[in-house]
């Protein structure tokens, strides 16, 4: 297990996509933001899914992803539909 294991929301799964993506540390997550990592995630795997979405998120903020704000939430919904 490496640096990103250490935020909250990242397993050993989704730290593997994220390092296959090119980002390796919390810094690199946070300026690439949840939006960009999950693209980046997605490329590699169709099944990237909403609540990965939301799980980066959550590890850039700090929180549980369950604890997102709930207008937070709806724009990533959002952006979500546009992309998948």
């Amino acid at each position: 297990m490496g640096e990103l294991s250490k935020c909250i929301n990242i397993g050993s799964v989704l730290e593997e996509q994220l390092e296959q993506a090119g980002i390796h540390t919390p810094e690199e997550l946070e300026k690439a933001g949840s939006r960009d990592a999950w693209l980046r995630i997605k490329a590699a795997d169709p099944s990237a899914c909403l609540n990965r979405l939301y799980a980066l998120e959550g590890a850039i903020r700090g929180v549980r992803w369950h604890s997102l704000p709930p207008e937070v939430k709806t724009e990533l919904k959002d952006f979500y539909q546009k992309m998948k």
